[in-house]
């Protein structure tokens, strides 16, 4: 209610937020863009280097332990030195990433693009949500939460398009990581120049200035004592098992289940995207308007769960459950906006940095751990429990998001009695 008020009393032009928030939708869906630097270009280096399908794998795990664990390191970074000098050391990581892998000799050359790219992702989510609340006022930050996660699918969409496209169209799988290299350094520039707009010294607004004013000092590692940091934490860790298994394994599952083509399989994970991509525009009205945050968490993974157990069962036609497993990313897309906010209600004063970067280490873990165990199911033919693990890890993440909201209400109660 404070947030709001205070957002409200002291109005900010649309063109500022919008600035900002555009910008840090650009980054984010760079460094989403990154996550997919190698995998596209798997084909041309296994035809290049002769390399397994698990030494590719390990290349992915790489990327996500770097990520996962730097992430968790950089949230102490940004609340100590600013969100925006971090920001510029990450997009000159991928810049290096791209070089890396462009001018790898062998294996050990596109370890270190991926651990280059590993560490370049690792700061964005701390970073990006530090300059997001602290820069975008109170009535506009939903939309703002709304447009990042937007922008993070769209970086993912369009990082298999440019990648291969420009391998194909090139016959070099080496000039596609060079023109990566090229459009992260491009994104650095256009930041740089715009870097007034994502200053987050400047931008914090008086609601915040007030809070972190009247918190006493604590230790830096205070804010792990709070339970609903690992209660989000884990939520992340099962919405993001969720999101791997449909990413990585929903099309090969659809085409031995259903009998699909490979190529109209390939579709769902477009259609997923672009679900949740719709979703989260609407997700980003419903932040402003809906207190029990939670409570739209429950209802809109819950609806995808079930969406995704009706896909796993094996009752529908073969176009039928391409809509279905599409539609299923509609859900996900809807909770991100209220998922973030969520976050936010959660980190103390001062702790922004740190918080969202220890949350979102989970996204990370879940990426890196969920691949091989749902590629194991699939190697023994378990092929609907793709659909029903994925169903049950939302599910699981439901009950993190409610236990979070129980808590933040329960305290709430707690200030209004005093």
């Amino acid at each position: 209610m404070t947030t709001t008020t205070a957002g409200m009393s002291s109005p900010v032009p649309l063109r500022k937020d919008a600035h900002t928030i555009g910008l840090i939708g650009l980054a984010h869906g760079t460094s989403h863009f990154f996550h997919l630097l190698l995998p596209p270009l798997f084909p041309w280096l296994i035809g290049e280097f002769g390399l397994s399908y698990s030494e590719l794998g390990l290349l992915v795990s790489v990327f996500f332990v770097v990520s996962g664990v730097g992430q968790a390191l950089a949230g102490f970074v940004v609340d100590r030195v600013g969100a925006r000098p971090v920001l510029f050391l990450a997009l000159g990581s991928f810049v290096l990433a791209g070089v890396s892998a462009g001018l790898a000799q062998g294996y050990a050359g596109l370890v270190l693009a991926a651990a280059l790219a590993g560490l370049g992702n690792a700061p964005f989510h701390p970073v990006d949500f530090t300059i997001l609340n602290k820069r975008v006022s109170a009535p506009r930050l939903g939309h703002g939460f709304s447009v990042h996660g937007i922008s993070g699918n769209l970086g993912w969409a369009a990082a298999p398009v440019f990648l291969a496209g420009i391998a194909t169209a090139t016959g070099s799988w080496r000039t596609a990581c060079l023109a990566a290299a090229v459009l992260a350094a491009s994104v650095l520039a256009l930041l740089l120049w715009q870097r007034a707009a994502i200053d987050d010294r400047q931008g914090s607004w008086a609601h915040q200035a007030q809070g972190a004013a009247a918190a006493p000092a604590e230790h830096p590692m205070a804010f792990l004592r709070l339970p609903s940091v690992w209660l989000c934490f884990s939520f992340f860790f099962w919405s993001t098992c969720a999101l791997s298994a449909i990413q990585s394994f929903a099309s090969p599952a659809l085409q031995k289940m259903y009998g699909l083509p490979l190529s109209l399989a390939a579709l769902v994970v477009t259609g997923y995207m672009l679900f949740g991509a719709a979703g989260m525009v609407v997700g980003g009205f419903l932040v402003g308007r809906v207190e029990r945050l939670e409570r739209v968490i429950g209802i809109c993974l819950l609806a995808s769960a079930a969406l995704l157990v009706l896909a796993g069962s094996g009752v529908l036609g073969g176009m039928a459950v391409l809509a279905v497993t599409s539609l299923a990313g509609l859900g996900t897309g809807l909770a991100g906006p209220s998922r973030d906010m969520l976050i936010k209600r959660a980190a103390p004063p001062g702790a922004t940095g740190r918080v969202y970067g220890t949350v979102y280490s989970g996204l990370d873990l879940g990426f890196a751990l969920a691949a091989p165990v749902f590629g194991a199911l699939l190697d023994r033919g378990a092929i609907s429990s793709i659909f029903y693990g994925s169903a049950l890890a939302l599910a699981l993440g439901v009950v993190s998001a409610a236990l979070v909201g129980g808590g933040l209400a329960r305290r709430t109660a707690a200030v209004f009695r005093t």
